[in-house]
């Protein structure tokens, strides 16, 4: 899921960056309110992670606009700033949750997950296709009643190919929604995923492929044989 941290804390982003990405998170990250506005118009994102205190303003202030407009995507608020008043100004301004800093990384995670469990948000209910289930939460694939271990950016792949089942998923959309804007990605970084989550697939005896639209994208489907069944 694609996040974007508001935070000019350098060493908090990285730490928080680097432990989200190992969660299957791809994350953006902003020091500004500016950088902020420009990530958030080339991008979409599944929740925010913002410091209420920012260089350029006050996140809070940002964040009220973004519900004026209508986004509604969830919102974590982190602050020094403690006391009883700007926690209520902070609920009533349009955050989910509010985590007073030092935040700590793990805690962060799991009010991620609380929040996206809840059937309002964007995430939604565990995925079946043919033997195949997904629990886009915790982030678990099972083949039948055996779970299957998959590395994070083959799951990612995998999440995307399934909300779009039985369609071609384009390329580009793939590699927009698997890597934040700094992360490095080579040219055939995507290819080589796919290569390697077939190969899951096909080990697991899982009763799906995917297929290639060549110079399009690819599409996840069942296999003849289970179709015809």
């Amino acid at each position: 899921m694609r996040t974007l941290l508001i935070d000019h804390h350098a060493d908090f982003a990285r730490a928080a960056q680097g432990a989200l990405f190992d969660c299957g998170f791809a994350v953006d990250v902003s020091r500004t309110l500016d950088e902020a506005s420009i990530a958030f118009s080339c991008a979409s994102y599944a929740i925010l992670l913002l410091e209420l205190v920012l260089p350029d303003g006050n996140g809070l202030d940002w964040l009220r606009q973004l519900r004026r407009e209508g986004h509604s995507m969830p919102a974590i608020m982190m602050s020094s700033l403690n006391d009883l008043d700007t926690r209520i100004a902070i609920f009533n301004g349009g955050a989910d949750d509010f985590l007073p800093k030092p935040v700590s990384t793990n805690e962060l995670i799991a009010r991620m997950r609380a929040i996206l469990r809840r059937p309002t948000q964007v995430a939604g209910p565990i995925v079946t296709l043919g033997n195949l289930t997904f629990d886009p939460i915790d982030r678990i694939v099972s083949v039948g009643d055996r779970p299957l271990k998959i590395a994070r950016r083959e799951l990612c792949i995998l999440e995307h190919l399934l909300n779009r089942a039985g369609r071609t998923v384009p390329r580009a959309l793939l590699v927009d929604n698997l890597y934040a804007f700094d992360n490095e990605v080579s040219k055939n970084a995507l290819e080589a995923g796919i290569y390697r989550l077939r190969g899951h697939l096909c080990r697991s005896g899982a009763t799906l492929r995917i297929k290639t639209a060549h110079g399009i994208g690819y599409i996840l489907e069942l296999n003849d044989a289970t179709s015809e069944a």
